[in-house]
């Protein structure tokens, strides 16, 4: 690999007192069109700060367990890997990407500006008839931006009553959606992505010492249940993720949610392990758990 391009970004490793210190989301550009459980806005600035503290420059970014594609999306549209491969296991979500970056970004963007957002309209939509790709994407912006909590999987219902009182269109931000699908549009040769299985798609590329992967898993080990509430497809062999990391010839970085087996595995395979500050939908503060081969650049 050649050398490093000159940071765009501080890469100074964040100090004992940062760690405790809530990231200001409201600071971090807002890429993806979905609102998404889980998603890992606050952790796009220690994202840019691990990919510069790296002595070379990556060629390809990583995201298996893609979801809503904050991160990928960050590293896109800064350039700070040459190319960004985005994999989802869930055929919606799925959908959403493969149209996106397929060339019929506009297609889908005119569907939703021309949408009109009633009980009626969305039970029309969601109950279908799904004939194709751009079909299946409009249903799921729809249902992700209408349901309560932008909860996609099975037993999720409509908003009632959503942000002072507008009910279902309390989150139809129609101009916005526009503009975030066409800002990835324009950057969608620098994106690949596939539809598959977070686990294949690291097996298949393990021997790339010039990738690195970001790892956000469904939070389903040491028992937790938000996963399975919130994903369609939660359900993931923790152990074997963290033995498929391992073989990984490139850098990694993995977030979790706290649980005592995870610093276990973390242990079993001589993984580092980080607590940081993040704040959740609510505004409540909460820790995350960082795990990556070496986490000095965080501390």
């Amino acid at each position: 690999m050649n050398a490093r391009q000159a940071p765009l970004f501080d890469t100074r490793p964040f100090d004992q007192a940062n760690l405790d210190r809530v990231i200001n989301v409201a600071s971090v550009p807002k890429r993806s069109p979905f609102r998404y459980p889980g998603g890992k806005t606050w952790l796009v600035p220690r994202v840019r700060c691990w990919l510069q503290s790296l002595r070379e420059r990556v060629r390809l970014f990583g995201e298996p367990f893609a979801g809503g594609g904050i991160v990928s999306l960050t590293v896109a549209f800064e350039e700070l890997a040459d190319s960004v491969l985005m994999a989802e296991l869930d055929e919606d979500v799925a959908a959403v990407w493969q149209v996106i970056l397929s060339g019929d970004a506009e297609q889908l963007a005119r569907r939703i500006v021309s949408f009109e957002p009633t009980l009626e309209t969305v039970k029309q939509v969601l109950a279908g008839p799904v004939e194709d790709t751009q079909d299946r994407a409009f249903a799921t912006i729809v249902k992700n931006r209408v349901y309560h909590g932008g909860i996609l999987a099975p037993g999720s219902r409509p908003m009632r009553y959503g942000e002072d009182g507008r009910g279902l269109k309390s989150r139809w931000y129609p101009e916005t959606l526009r503009r975030r699908i066409l800002d990835i549009a324009s950057v969608r040769e620098r994106i690949t992505f596939i539809h598959a299985d977070a686990l294949d798609i690291m097996r298949r590329r393990a021997y790339r010492r010039d990738a690195v992967w970001f790892l956000d898993p469904p939070y389903t080990a040491g028992g937790k249940r938000a996963g399975r509430r919130l994903y369609a497809h939660a359900e993931l062999d923790h152990t074997e993720l963290f033995r498929t990391t391992a073989t990984l010839a490139g850098d990694f970085l993995m977030t979790y949610d706290d649980a005592p087996e995870l610093h276990g595995l973390a242990r079993e395979f001589g993984f580092d392990t980080l607590l940081v500050s993040m704040q959740n939908t609510h505004l409540a503060k909460m820790k995350e758990l960082l795990i990556g081969r070496n986490l000095d650049w965080a501390r």
